[in-house]
């Protein structure tokens, strides 16, 4: 009969175990063992089940206070998951004491299980796989909006109340197998909040999607994160994938991706032994120039390099909008956006001035110019596609037509995208220069953007219930063929499409999508190459326009606030002449 022994949260065959175990013997770092003359910090013990995020749950946590905590100065932060761990409060101790490390308070956090009603007849439910390997924001908000207020809600024994800093700079997060991938996930998803991560024997695998992670961070926009890795070659080589290959593969895309990284491998099993031995060494090295900020690296991406501009950030735009779309741009480079539920329209001018127009935009959505220097807008108030010359004369284009987003040709076609809900099949619209209103296309479930290639020979519609955006040729007489998935999107884990919205394309024929990831940039050939992230607002980012004089900044609409930002391209805009591209990489 079989021996099965549970390991760092995985139950293992134990021939398997012994078989990986090999002699590990590590120096002690003097910082692990308390020494004399050096003060001692307090360590409190609590229990949590009051969380909204994770209902339900119950679990403990301690909290460690140094000695040289004063509460007139918020303290920096290091939350541990998995409890304590690597003898974390000595260590604290003798760093603290030596100005290794700042005055720091940390935070070690049970994962979460739902108890049961009758422990002789069932057993808890174990939350941990839930709340560490998954993606996705859910354990950050935890942590910031549930633990640590709670934290600060506790006094020493001595009556000093705790004060935590807010600064991401000031916080540090970490953990051990998949406490570690719940510590860098922590970070990933909200750099803001934390910026030094500790992992060891991280588990990047194939448990809930944490082996995308190699892919993700070579795609998106460097992050201001720096991180120490651990390892061993003999970590767990079992169904869901090979921890010790895992953790090269994302120590080699963090360097490739601009990222501060230290490794150190040994050759442990799945153990804490090593994590433990270095855990001193990760502390002082994550601390190093403290107070100085951690920032965002530079990629080897060279699609990103193509195309972000140095030191060019996101910049405000205007906010306190309810539902913010239609973003587009005319052939002098102001641009135009629309507070859909308001019903109002705003200019950008040249000079950066934002005013609102005087009209009532009939809950106008997707908006493009046309060649004739015309307006283009769906009116879902009234099922309509409307045009406006440039002092704002209304024009009706098409009756009775409950559009979405719309495209205007260098020819004068004007194609206007129509969801007919998420589950039933919607239609894509041609209306000819003439009026003349023929459907080109049936099918995909909720068609929202809609965009023209820069040569205008190719149709580029996203599917937002799915993570496809498809693609047509536009025949000469306007009308499409060869319809066939195009770009393949990511999808973040806590979701079931990628809800892919407003896209365009810029002269070189990248092709620019707003999703619930972000801004996610494709080659000419569909493939992802590049994803920005985008502010914090009240939802998804939901179009975009490459505005400006040049047609080189790039403008986003994000439910309340509306945002720009410099690259280095330019925008293909369809009331120009086409231009061919230069031949992709294939």
């Amino acid at each position: 009969m079989k021996k099965w022994l549970l390991l760092a949260g995985f139950f293992l065959p134990a021939f398997l175990l012994y078989a990986q175990a090999p002699v590990e013997n590590y120096p002690e770092d003097p910082a692990s063992v308390e020494q004399a003359g050096v003060p001692k910090g307090e360590v409190l013990k609590f229990s949590f089940e009051d969380s909204k995020i994770f209902p339900g749950t119950w679990r403990e946590y301690w909290v460690y206070v140094p000695a040289q905590y004063r509460p007139d100065q918020p303290a920096c932060v290091y939350v541990n998951q998995d409890g304590i761990q690597w003898k974390a409060p000595t260590v604290f101790d003798n760093l603290i004491h030596r100005r290794e490390m700042p005055v720091t308070i940390g935070v070690f956090v049970t994962p979460g299980r739902v108890r049961a009603t009758r422990t002789d007849a069932a057993l808890d439910r174990y939350n941990r796989s839930f709340e560490y390997d998954g993606l996705g924001d859910a354990y950050a908000r935890f942590i910031l909006e549930e633990i640590l207020p709670e934290v600060e809600k506790q006094k020493t024994s001595d009556g000093r109340a705790i004060r935590l800093s807010k600064n991401g700079n000031d916080r540090a997060i970490g953990g051990s197998s998949s406490g570690a991938v719940c510590a860098f996930t922590a970070a990933w998803e909200r750099p803001d909040a934390f910026t030094r991560v500790f992992s060891a024997i991280g588990t990047y695998v194939g448990l809930r999607g944490a082996d995308r992670y190699t892919t993700l961070l070579r795609k998106y926009e460097p992050k201001p994160i720096r991180v120490f890795l651990q390892d061993g070659t003999n970590d767990l080589n079992i169904y869901a994938g090979d921890w010790w290959k895992a953790n090269e593969s994302m120590e080699r895309s963090l360097r490739f991706a601009g990222y501060d990284v230290k490794h150190t491998w040994g050759e442990g099993g799945h153990s804490n032994k090593h994590g433990m031995a270095v855990f001193p060494e990760a502390m002082r090295w994550l601390w190093r120039d403290y107070p100085a900020s951690i920032t965002a690296g530079v990629s080897k991406n060279q699609f990103l390099s193509d195309i972000l501009p140095d030191k060019e950030g996101w910049e405000l735009v205007g906010e306190g909008y309810a539902f913010t779309e239609g973003t587009a741009v005319n052939a002098a480079g102001e641009v135009f956006y629309q507070d859909i539920p308001n019903s109002k329209t705003y200019k950008v001018g040249l000079d950066g001035k934002l005013t609102t127009l005087p009209l009532n935009s009939k809950r106008g959505s997707g908006t493009a110019f046309g060649p004739d220097g015309q307006r283009y807008v769906v009116a879902g108030g009234t099922k309509q596609i409307l045009s406006y010359d440039a002092k704002g004369k209304e024009r009706v284009v098409a009756d009775s037509l409950p559009g979405n987003d719309v495209v205007v040709s260098h020819q004068g076609n004007i194609y206007v995208t129509s969801p007919d809900g998420r589950e039933r099949p919607g239609k894509l619209y041609l209306i000819r220069p003439n009026g003349v209103r023929v459907i080109v296309d049936e099918g995909l479930k909720y068609p929202n953007g809609v965009a023209l290639s820069p040569d205008q020979t190719q149709l580029y519609v996203t599917e937002s219930t799915s993570h496809w955006v498809w693609v047509y040729r536009v025949q000469p007489d306007g009308t499409l063929a060869h319809k066939q998935r195009y770009g393949w999107l990511h999808v973040r884990d806590t979701d079931e499409n990628a809800w892919s919205d407003g896209l365009k394309c810029d002269r070189d024929g990248r092709v620019y999508v707003t999703t619930l990831t972000g801004v996610q940039i494709m080659d000419q050939l569909g493939r992802v190459n590049a994803i920005l992230p985008v502010p914090v607002t009240k939802g998804q980012v939901s179009n975009l326009c490459l505005g400006g004089p040049n047609f080189d900044t790039l403008y986003i609409s994000c439910v309340d606030k509306v945002y720009r930002r410099k690259l280095n391209v330019r925008g293909a805009n369809g009331f120009e002449s086409p231009n061919k591209p230069a031949t992709p990489k294939l």
